[in-house]
């Protein structure tokens, strides 16, 4: 399964936020351990290196982004997916072009906490809980 890794959900590891990680967590070491492939939209690692070096400093910021680099595939953004994000409806852009790179890349799902704010979207968007019901258990894979 190809699914796009919504920042939030990167972030709530690296932050380590309660009460999202456990559940976060388990994503990502799901694309670690190959049993999924975690694709991250590469403007979400400029975005999550600016939240978290707020909060952690600058040295954890960039050992999250290198964590990311070393676990998830990362989609470009050029201008195709600006402008198909720009003549989305939703109101978010952040989140327009993150369904613009799942559209693009023919992803199974986007991954997130999230979900209203993907409501219009014709990929099929999973909290990390549902997604992990989905996925065999590391013991059966």
């Amino acid at each position: 399964m190809n699914v796009l890794i919504d920042v939030n959900v990167a972030l709530d590891v690296i932050l380590e936020r309660q009460p999202w990680l456990g559940d976060s967590k388990e994503v990502w070491d799901a694309c670690y351990q190959m049993r999924l492939t975690g694709h991250l939209v590469a403007t979400g690692l400029t975005n999550l290196f600016y939240i978290s070096r707020r909060i952690i400093g600058t040295e954890k910021a960039r050992a999250g982004v290198h964590i990311c680099l070393a676990t998830f595939e990362i989609i470009p953004v050029g201008r195709q997916e600006l402008e198909q994000a720009d003549a989305m409806a939703g109101s978010d852009l952040e989140d327009n072009v993150c369904l613009a790179c799942a559209l693009n890349a023919r992803l199974d799902a986007i991954v997130t906490r999230n979900p209203n704010d993907f409501a219009a979207s014709p990929v099929p968007v999973l909290t990390p809980a549902e997604l992990l019901a989905l996925l065999p258990k590391a013991s059966d894979a």
